[in-house]
């Protein structure tokens, strides 16, 4: 009885040094594989972590670095071990499927893994963001008031650090949206009726001699004989600015171009009348001829505009609200955010228009 006692003991001893001895190879094992220099031993990570180096994660006036796991392994529970478990199929494409064993490849499948990152931190709530930063730490009224202003619209929306901060470490993808969404709105546009009472431009067209009038601008049609309108512009001129005919009196919104002919073709409808500024004002009406293609309302081009929204914008942050800025600011906000996308000219000209006449002044 004894010899048997002894032997269950030796045995207990020996497994409990053996799981010992597994709990303690497994925590080193996940702690070795957590580390910034088992990431590197893949090649294809070079890129990633040269975009890492130059961003404020990695060197910053505080001196304090956010290695490899601290963006993206949460620190303790059931995240950690899925997303150790998850970061498994790296190293399958790495060395087994050759899925991203180059460069080329790597950037062909960017976005796919960027959207599964992702995906991670909105789920998990942005764990391993929130390990250093906290929402309740923060002192709103240091910030710089767009940062505040987009803070505190993410706290009222309960949005989650992911949502607007996508490329903190790393290059977004590079997202082009196709050629598809265009093209139906401008064939939606070759199909209005010539009966329309009012039709909207879809692309920069020449008003005849007059001038040049840009997406979205609302025409009166007067009279149609097949596919040319006689059409009317309504908006308003700045004393100094003749050439240019705005949306309306203080609102920078962009209506017509016009020529030195079509300046003297404009017909005004008030008298000037100064602003809060002091600059002279005018209601003017010009008609002429249009024989490009046109829409019989607006919301197929804001359809179009969200769709730009969604690919360019929301690939770094949450959709900002058109009625977040003012119509004389969208302007200026949408072409510093273009620039840091490959959005093109035109593109980006309809996507600030949206927001320009869904702003939070807009006057309709």
């Amino acid at each position: 009885m004894r010899k048997i006692n002894k032997t269950l003991a030796l045995m207990m001893t020996l497994g409990a040094i053996v799981g010992v001895a597994i709990v303690l190879a497994t925590q080193w094992t996940m702690h070795k594989t957590s580390s910034t220099e088992f990431c590197l031993s893949c090649h294809t990570m070079q890129a990633p972590y040269e975009e890492y180096t130059g961003s404020v994660h990695f060197q910053n006036q505080k001196g304090i670095r956010a290695e490899c796991a601290d963006c993206h392994i949460p620190q303790s529970g059931m995240d950690y071990l899925v997303t150790k478990l998850v970061a498994s199929k790296d190293i399958y494409h790495q060395f087994i499927s050759k899925k991203i064993d180059t460069p080329e490849k790597y950037e062909e499948h960017r976005l796919e893994m960027a959207q599964t990152v992702w995906a991670q931190l909105k789920a998990n709530d942005s764990a391993t963001c929130r390990s250093c930063h906290s929402m309740d730490a923060m002192d709103l009224e240091a910030q710089s008031a767009d940062a505040r202003k987009m803070h505190e619209m993410g706290i009222n929306e309960q949005q989650t650090c992911i949502d607007c901060h996508k490329g903190v470490a790393h290059f977004p993808p590079e997202i082009k949206m196709d050629d598809s969404a265009l093209t139906a709105l401008e064939a939606q546009a070759a199909s209005v009726p010539a009966s329309a009472k009012e039709v909207y431009v879809v692309r920069n067209a020449s008003l005849g001699d007059l001038g040049t009038i840009y997406p979205a601008t609302q025409m009166k049609v007067l009279s149609s004989a097949g596919a040319s309108r006689e059409v009317e512009i309504r908006g308003s001129q700045m004393q100094g600015t003749e050439q240019i005919i705005y949306y309306a009196a203080g609102q920078r919104l962009v209506l017509a171009s016009l020529s030195e002919k079509g300046q003297q073709a404009v017909k005004p409808l008030s008298d000037w009348q100064a602003d809060d500024y002091g600059n002279q004002w005018r209601d003017v009406a010009l008609q002429g001829t249009w024989n490009a293609p046109a829409l019989a309302d607006r919301e197929p081009m804001w359809d179009y505009a969200r769709k730009l929204d969604n690919v360019y914008c929301a690939g770094c942050h949450a959709p900002i609200p058109a009625s977040h800025f003012t119509l004389n600011a969208w302007p200026s906000v949408a072409k510093g955010m273009g620039a840091r996308t490959n959005i093109s000219d035109s593109e980006l000209d309809i996507l600030s228009r949206y927001f320009q006449y869904n702003a939070k002044d807009m006057k309709k």
